[in-house]
């Protein structure tokens, strides 16, 4: 913190020694130290969840910290030091990239695994340097724990290594817990009162982020009200039909509402089977010319700020099925119904890391995401998927 945001302040008083008596220089400091350290935990827990390159957040979760205070700053007038504050976002940014490089080649993560039960799978997850352990004398230095199935039925030579490893300060996980925490998923084997226990939203943020979603949507309605009208007038000349597309779709705590999409199909009386009807394909023949281009940037999802706004939908959680769909899979998957304890979102920890699927064995794993979501439910969260669908958003990824 002293390199980013005293730096630059010291520098300057090579040129005036007096710099630092000015009110605004100290004001602009006091700022920094405020956004540096809020930018320091923000990226230490959004870095804590998986499938994040670390790298990758550091830029957008720095400069959103430093925004919203010289934001803050600016809307009560009050003067600052311009130079200051760019100099500390920069040096801030440079500093931790400069870090993660370093503790990526000094420190890679490392984790033993003991022989035995479920953990055979854990070979298939990236990004970990996986020592398997052939026998308790296996002697394993630098690494950041021990994974074992403590369910499994281990031996007593075993049993004392683990003992062992706790002893000595190394962590020991045990491989479900190791396992959600690098692929994002939650797998449901029991309907126990302890596995849902775990899966209980916090209350007290479900409440407020209400209050954020309504106050999004009804920004976003205000702002995009002539581009509402713009797409509502090329949707009319690109086809024929209606500007808006309605379809009932399962919401929360297992109601049933009417969502609100710009269409993006050709306009058709429902014709077969009402379940194929309701699956987007990929390539989809039915798709217009402009409606691969508002699924691909998204726009075709604004008019659910209206669902926001009733309080149907919110921005981010599990994506709402159509009712007919949502049907057929808790007809197929045990638990599926259990994602309806917090509001369906436009976007999720799903959709930003699986993308849209229909098929009963991918919405299977879309389910374990969605219960990760809901186990992991935290405004931290919540910024990560910000993140990355504005990242879909510009690649196009999951649209169908």
């Amino acid at each position: 913190m002293a390199f980013a945001i005293l730096g630059p302040a010291l520098i300057r008083t090579v040129v005036d020694p007096k710099i630092l008596y000015y009110s605004n220089l100290q004001i602009t400091v006091f700022a920094g130290i405020v956004a540096h350290t809020a930018g320091f935990f923000s990226f230490r827990r959004i870095g804590n969840f998986p499938g994040v390159a670390a790298a990758g957040y550091i830029f957008p979760t720095f400069s959103l910290c430093y925004g919203f205070v010289y934001l803050a700053i600016f809307l009560f007038r009050i003067d600052y030091s311009s130079f200051q504050a760019a100099s500390s976002l920069t040096l801030s940014i440079l500093w931790y990239f400069g870090l993660n490089i370093l503790s990526r080649r000094l420190d890679p993560y490392s984790l033993a695994v003991i022989p035995g039960g479920a953990v055979s799978r854990l070979g298939e997850i990236g990004g970990v340097n996986w020592h398997w352990l052939l026998s308790p004398d296996t002697v394993v230095d630098r690494v950041s724990g021990v994974v074992a199935d403590l369910r499994a039925d281990l031996s007593d030579d075993w049993e004392r290594y683990i003992a062992d490893r706790a002893l000595s300060g190394t962590p020991v996980y045990h491989v479900k817990q190791i396992s959600e925490s690098l692929t994002g998923r939650v797998e449901i084997e029991h309907l126990s009162e302890n596995t849902l226990g775990s899966l209980n939203p916090n209350q007290a943020y479900l409440k407020i982020k209400q209050l954020i979603d309504w106050v999004g949507a009804l920004v976003i309605l205000t702002i995009f009200l002539p581009l509402f009208g713009l797409v509502a007038l090329a949707i009319k000349v690109d086809s024929s039909g209606p500007v808006l597309f309605r379809q009932n779709r399962m919401g929360y705590r297992g109601s049933v509402y009417k969502v609100y999409k710009f269409r993006t199909m050709k306009f058709s009386a429902a014709a077969g089977d009402e379940k194929e009807e309701a699956i987007t394909k990929a390539g989809d023949a039915r798709i217009t010319r402009l409606g691969q281009f508002l699924r691909k940037s998204r726009i075709d999802e604004l008019p659910q700020a209206f669902n926001i706004l009733r309080g149907e939908m919110s921005w981010i959680g599990p994506r709402p099925e159509a009712l007919v769909l949502s049907q057929w899979y808790e007809a197929e998957l045990p638990f599926y119904r259990y994602r309806h304890i917090v509001r369906p979102g436009i976007t999720g920890w799903a959709q930003v890391n699986q993308g849209h699927v229909a098929a009963v064995d991918d919405v299977l794993e879309k389910l374990h995401y969605d219960f990760y979501y809901i186990k992991n439910f935290s405004p931290w969260l919540d910024v990560l998927i910000v993140f990355r669908t504005i990242r879909t958003m510009l690649t196009g990824f999951g649209a169908r």
